[in-house]
């Protein structure tokens, strides 16, 4: 067997006679003995190829999925359609192994690709320029308290209790190295409260707000755009972008910056990630855009090509200079959600957005029937709405699960006020008897 490993017992002693030790143990020296495992590990009986395959396949049944289970779920990722044609495109080797463009002359399909990508989000969110994607929503909204602050030069941001919170979380570790202050502004009654003080305004480098915000519920965008703009800062929005199939673009309700997770499109929810991050600016902050950015232009020919460029990152720039970290880019989420909208169109991405809405609302109206059960504030929420339940909230989400369901999150995991709600979420994967279905089983659970 020795031909099939990368050392010979021959070979170890050579290198250990070379490098001035015994034996292997000599080079664990400087390891505590306390921590040093002084037995063999307990593992089972080796298996055949065949055997792991099965072991591994009867773990993997006990992960529940939008394949095995009806999936409501919400909290920023959501069971969206994918047409065949997205795992058809991206799956080809040219874009499957393809990394980064950086030979222009041989990357034109890939950046063609992107360009195209960033010219929709920019038109989908009503603003100027858009990148070439972040690792998701969470990093891009935090990437974007660093451009605020960059920007405006103060290094204090207002941000919204109505942002995700595990975008929040994010954002404080980005703060935390980065001496950003952020002061939360409370949520009055499900939607981000106005009454923020001039003082706080007049330090802060931006208002940053979700919406539809973190419950579901559609923020007043113009609002906080006049509130920033008159305390010259800058107003950054977290979106769900096939909300913005029906909704106003957050570019023209006054936003500086639009971000948001881009994994409704063409992205499978594959238990968390990989996601998408959109981040998209206005023209005055174009320069100041993280990331990896794709332009058009001619060739010597006046033919038209593709190519890098604003490539404002630390491996182009000195590291001092650069307006990001990033050091590449989630180009294959990009192509999928790239695809997935040109399949879709305008009309499409407008359809996918009013079943979302109307499939909500019915569902929401419904609940709000049963006893023990409430939708807690009266506001406009696109797709997704809080629950209130009387019982346990935690058992409830259990029993539907062994019933075929995956709903949620339970927000109290979050914060202790929110106990007793719940998120639900309907796409447009989600049809009346399978609503209708998840109504009876909320009746007969109180």
């Amino acid at each position: 067997m020795d031909h099939f490993l990368p050392q010979t017992d021959s070979e170890l002693k050579e290198m250990f006679f070379k490098i001035g030790v015994k034996d292997f143990s000599e080079l664990l020296s400087t390891i505590p003995q306390k921590i040093l495992l002084k037995s063999d590990l307990d593992l089972p009986p080796a298996m055949s190829e065949a055997e792991v395959l099965a072991h591994l396949k009867k773990i993997s049944r006990k992960n529940r999925s939008e394949d095995s289970h009806i999936c409501f779920m919400g909290g920023g990722a959501y069971d969206h359609f994918i047409p065949a044609a997205v795992d058809a495109i991206i799956s080809r080797s040219e874009f499957y192994t393809a990394y980064t463009p950086y030979q222009a002359e041989v990357s034109q399909g890939t950046l063609q690709a992107i360009y195209e990508y960033q010219s929709m989000i920019s038109a989908l969110t009503g603003m100027d320029a858009a990148n070439a994607s972040h690792y998701d929503g969470a990093t891009a909204m935090a990437e974007a308290m660093y451009l605020v602050c960059n920007q405006t030069r103060r290094d204090k941001v207002l941000v919204s209790e109505g942002v995700h919170p595990h975008y929040r979380e994010v954002m404080a570790t980005y703060a935390h190295a980065s001496g950003i202050e952020i002061e939360t502004i409370p949520l009055s009654e499900g939607i981000t409260s106005t009454d923020i003080s001039k003082e706080s305004l007049g330090s802060s480098a931006a208002i940053m707000i979700q919406s539809p915000n973190f419950f579901g519920f559609i923020e007043d965008v113009p609002v906080f755009a006049e509130m920033a703009h008159d305390n010259k800062a800058l107003l950054a929005v977290s979106v769900d972008p096939v909300s913005l199939g029906l909704l106003e673009a957050p570019g023209n309700q006054g936003a500086d910056i639009v971000t948001g997770e881009g994994q409704a499109f063409g992205n499978a929810l594959n238990f968390g990630g990989p996601y998408l991050g959109i981040f998209a600016v206005s023209k005055k902050l174009t320069r100041k855009l993280p990331g990896r950015i794709i332009g058009a232009t001619t060739d010597n020919q006046g033919r038209r090509g593709f190519v890098m460029t604003l490539q404002t990152r630390e491996q182009h720039i000195r590291r001092d200079k650069a307006t990001s970290n990033i050091c590449t880019n989630q180009s294959l989420c990009a192509l999928a959600a790239c695809v997935a909208l040109e399949l879709l169109g305008e009309e499409g991405v407008r359809e996918m957005a009013n079943l979302c809405l109307q499939k909500a609302h019915y569902l929401a109206e419904e609940i709000g029937k049963i006893d023990g059960f409430e939708i807690p504030y009266n506001k406009p929420f696109f797709k997704e709405f809080p629950v209130k339940y009387s019982g346990d909230v935690n058992k409830l989400l259990k029993l539907l699960t062994l019933k075929g369901f995956i709903v949620g999150p339970d927000l109290g995991q979050f914060d202790d006020s929110w106990r007793d709600q719940f998120l639900v979420a309907a796409t447009e994967k989600r049809t009346r008897e399978e609503m209708d279905k998840l109504l009876e089983i909320l009746k007969t659970s109180v």
